[in-house]
C-alpha cells in the first residue's frame, strides 16, 4: 500500500512539473476565442522577457545579424541590429483551427545598427554607410502558422512546419541615416525629409526585409515552447 501510495505521489509531482513548465498559458477550447485572446495576451510578456526552462530566448531586445536584399535597383545590408519593443506589443486577434493558428500582433518598434546601402530609394539616387535608425508606430503583424503533431513520451506536441506574415504600419514610421553620400548634409537632409514624408512607401521599400527577419525569430523561439509542452496543457478538447 505505501508502494503504491508512492508511486501514485511520484506521479502527481512528474504531472506539475511538466505543467508548470507553462503556467502562464491558459488551455482553451478551441472555438472559445475570448479565452484564446486572454490566453495569449497574459502569455505574451513571458514568452518576450524570455523562457529559459523552455529554452526560450528573450525577444525584447532581440538581436539580428545580417540582413541583405537586393531589389528593384536598390541594394541594402543591415548588420547588428537591436529591435526594443516587443514587449509591449497586443495580440490583438487570434484564431484557431485544428493544426492552424492565425493571430494579429500590433506592435510598436525601434530598430537600430549599421548599414550599406546603393541605388534609388522610390525615385530618389542614394548612398550610405553607417549607423541607421528606424522607428515604426503601430505596425500590424498578421501572422499564420501551419502545424503537424508529433508523438513522444504517451503524448502529443505540436511542429511548426510553415509559416507567412504580411505587416502594414498605422500610425508612422521615421527614418534615419548617418553617412548618406559620405556626410554630404545637404544631400542627406533631402533624403530624409523625402523619406519621413513619404514613410508609407519608404516602410514598403526597406522594411519588409527586417520585418520578415523578426517575425522568423519570434516564430522559431514560440516553436520551443510546442517541442517541450504537450498539447494537453496547451489545449482543451
Amino acid at each position: 500500500m505505501v508502494f503504491k501510495e508512492l508511486v501514485l505521489s511520484f506521479c502527481v509531482l512528474l504531472t506539475s512539473v511538466r505543467s508548470s513548465l507553462a503556467p502562464f498559458i491558459e488551455a482553451c477550447h478551441e472555438s472559445d476565442s475570448q479565452c484564446n485572446l486572454r490566453s495569449a495576451t497574459n502569455a505574451l510578456p513571458s514568452i518576450a522577457g524570455g523562457v529559459p526552462a523552455l529554452g526560450i530566448s528573450a525577444l525584447d531586445p532581440m538581436h539580428l545579424g545580417r540582413v541583405r536584399t537586393n531589389n528593384a535597383g536598390l541594394s541594402m545590408e543591415f548588420r547588428d541590429t537591436t529591435i526594443k519593443g516587443l514587449k509591449n506589443s497586443q495580440i490583438t486577434k487570434i484564431v484557431r483551427h485544428g493544426r492552424h493558428l492565425q493571430l494579429e500582433l500590433k506592435c510598436s518598434l525601434e530598430m537600430r545598427g549599421d548599414y550599406t546601402m546603393s541605388g534609388r530609394l522610390l525615385v530618389m539616387p542614394i548612398e550610405g554607410d553607417g549607423k541607421y535608425r528606424i522607428k515604426i508606430r503601430d505596425m500590424v503583424v498578421d501572422l499564420k502558422i501551419d502545424f503537424s503533431e508529433r508523438r513522444a513520451g504517451g503524448d502529443t506536441f505540436w511542429s511548426v512546419q510553415h509559416w507567412n506574415q504580411t505587416s502594414r504600419v498605422e500610425t508612422g514610421a521615421s527614418f534615419r541615416f548617418q553617412n548618406l553620400f559620405k556626410g554630404n548634409k545637404k544631400l542627406s537632409d533631402g533624403i530624409h525629409e523625402f523619406a519621413n514624408n513619404n514613410w508609407r512607401e519608404i516602410f514598403s521599400e526597406v522594411a519588409p526585409p527586417m520585418v520578415q527577419k523578426t517575425v522568423g525569430q519570434i516564430v522559431q523561439e514560440v516553436a520551443k515552447l510546442f517541442s517541450k509542452v504537450p498539447l494537453k496543457d496547451l489545449i482543451k478538447n
